[in-house]
């Protein structure tokens, strides 16, 4: 009988990756890539209601994708970087190396894989962003994150009040023949004329329709607003899925959108690709903890400095199975609690 062996490879054979996270309000991304740019694996699950929660669920996912490919095996992942609402919590968790924000996570993910991109329009499920670049560099970009009616908790909301799958949302919406006009400043008053317009006999198609192009215009007249939109233009985020919102896009912009492949993860594949530039300069000096976060537990507290009349709240996160040290703390304007002794 032929001895079956398990190939073994040796610490200094394995070959480089890069993580990139990317947690936000209501989705978690994880991208793991190669030196060269290549995606190796990725992971993308819904918030698991606290960022702790999610980042351990998340590098669970991702130890069992890894633990179940043979090609995977050989590669060691060398830095980590996070990004989103919860990027620094979530760096403290995992011993990321750098936490950038959204907006630069977005650009170089964008610009590495479009050169030539001038404008990048963003929509996720609670925010939505514009980012204006010139050469390679950022020189303008807006957030709304306040109202709802630009975002794709508006459409996932509008969706099962019709009775439709969010998925097949945009299919609906390329079969319209005639649009209808709702009005897109507000969310309730969306819901509102939405309503009426189905009292009024008129079609699920044209009112999703109505519905794509009530985002687009809410969108453009608050986040876009007096914003010059030059080509080459990027649209990413789970909302770039839906060809009714590609489409409205377009006849409002007058040009042809790019959706990327890797629409959803922009945001963590960026921060994949700027930790990957850090390690060439830091070799050998990460502060990753590995796969094994999964099963680590932490505690998050928050308490008033009360030194000055700042009062800053400061938030600490401890690793109880390790003596309960404190790993990382931040809140004070003056930094005076972000050294840890």
């Amino acid at each position: 009988m032929e001895e079956v062996t398990e190939k073994v490879v040796k610490e200094e054979d394995l070959k480089d990756a890069f993580l990139g996270i990317d947690i936000g309000s209501v989705s978690c991304k994880f991208v793991l890539m190669d030196p060269d740019g290549n995606i190796l694996t990725s992971v993308f699950l819904r918030n698991r209601g606290s960022p702790i929660d999610s980042a351990k669920a998340g590098m669970g996912e991702l130890r069992d994708k890894i633990e179940q490919s043979e090609n995977l095996h050989e590669y060691a992942i060398r830095c980590c970087g996070t990004t989103g609402s919860a990027r620094y919590l979530t760096k403290a968790i995992v011993g990321a190396d750098l936490a950038k924000t959204e907006i630069i996570a977005h650009a170089v993910a964008a610009q590495t894989l479009y050169p030539d991109v001038r404008t990048i329009l963003e929509i996720g499920g609670q925010d939505s962003k514009i980012i204006l670049l010139r050469d390679g560099i950022i020189v303008d970009f807006a957030m709304n994150s306040v109202c709802a009616a630009g975002t794709g908790s508006f459409l996932d909301h509008q969706a099962a009040r019709l009775g439709i799958p969010i998925e097949d949302f945009g299919d609906y919406a390329v079969k319209s023949k005639n649009p209808v006009s709702i009005a897109g400043r507000c969310t309730v008053f969306a819901e509102s004329d939405m309503i009426h317009k189905q009292n009024a006999g008129y079609t699920k198609e044209d009112i999703i329709a109505g519905l794509c192009d009530s985002l687009v215009r809410n969108y453009m007249n608050n986040v876009g607003k007096g914003k010059d939109l030059e080509e080459p233009i990027v649209f990413q985020g789970g909302v770039s899925y839906n060809q009714g919102i590609i489409e409205a896009f377009e006849r409002h912009l007058g040009c042809k959108v790019i959706v990327p492949k890797y629409n959803v993860l922009m945001g963590a594949l960026g921060m994949a690709i700027l930790v990957r530039d850090y390690y060439i300069e830091h070799e050998d000096e990460t502060e990753f903890r590995g796969l094994e976060v999964a099963e680590i537990k932490f505690t998050t507290s928050a308490f008033n400095c009360g030194d000055c009349p700042n009062n800053c709240e400061i938030v600490q996160v401890k690793m109880p199975e390790y003596g309960n040290e404190v790993i990382a703390r931040w809140g004070s304007r003056c930094g005076k609690w972000d050294q840890l002794t």
